[in-house]
């Protein structure tokens, strides 16, 4: 998942949601979610009605569960008339499977898409920190880090919709995390060949040390995602809203609710 950005691309991939589609493909994704990793979200009933960019911190790296963890719940609750939309890397199109992602909400990440989506009242899912949030190491799971990225205000502000923060904890202790690998990215080259800045290094099971290959399978850590009150920014900061002012309120919320969460939590893995 990665944060908005400026594209020229014209493609209607809104219009490619395909709701039966989606909702098979929850009732599969529904028990392993409950049973291995026995997700839980709360706050749902704070939701507000029409379109809504939701801001989340990204954990799990090569395997995150933000997106099925809150979309389960959120279409329970909602029904599939009311799309959720995932703004996403390039890459996750590539392959066979990107027709199955495009057909169950996953668009990339442009302002042409989010705002798209967004004014068709639709549920739009943003994650400001993109890889670079998903990589962070274990020793700062717990902290939210967008690395500087402030293009989610704007959009919301476009688009005249609330941002509503989410958070969640657990992702990150699907192995043990230890470095992005900024260093290494830079000097393999990969920032030019996949449009990452960092090549990360984890350690986890069945193979051990893992810089992305071999892929370990994610430990069944319990996560739990908090939706919270939704941000109406032209009422909180005014017709003309100051960017870095928005951006760093989001922040600070989402960063309050983190610290409630992991003081609730007893064990890692665990919960």
């Amino acid at each position: 998942m990665s944060e908005v950005g400026a594209s020229d691309s014209d493609d209607p991939e809104i219009g490619k949601f395909d709701p039966g589609l989606t909702k098979r493909l929850m009732s599969v994704m529904r028990p392993v979610l409950k049973r291995y990793f026995r997700s839980e979200v709360h706050g749902l009933e704070s939701f507000p009605p029409g379109g809504a960019l939701v801001v989340g911190n990204h954990s799990g790296g090569m395997f995150p569960m933000d997106v099925p963890i809150f979309s389960v719940d959120f279409y329970e609750k909602f029904g599939y008339d009311r799309p959720v939309y995932t703004l996403s890397h390039d890459i996750l199109f590539l392959g066979v499977t990107g027709g199955l992602f495009r057909r169950t909400g996953y668009i990339r990440a442009n302002r042409e898409n989010a705002a798209q989506a967004l004014r068709s009242g639709g549920v739009v899912v943003v994650f400001p920190g993109g890889d670079y949030d998903a990589y962070r190491p274990t020793v700062s799971d717990n902290v939210i880090d967008f690395n500087g990225r402030k293009g989610y205000v704007r959009t919301a502000i476009e688009a005249g919709v609330p941002i509503v923060p989410a958070v969640s904890i657990g992702g990150q202790e699907t192995q043990l995390y230890l470095t992005r690998g900024t260093w290494l990215a830079e000097r393999l080259g990969i920032k030019r060949l996949l449009r990452s800045a960092i090549l990360p290094v984890s350690f986890g099971f069945p193979f051990g040390l893992s810089a992305v290959v071999p892929p370990n399978v994610p430990l069944p850590t319990k996560i739990v995602t908090q939706v919270l009150e939704p941000i109406d920014v032209a009422a909180q900061f005014g017709e003309d809203p100051d960017i870095d002012a928005v951006d760093e309120h989001v922040r600070s919320v989402m960063q309050e609710a983190l610290n409630d969460l992991a003081a609730k939590r007893r064990f890692p893995i665990l919960g």
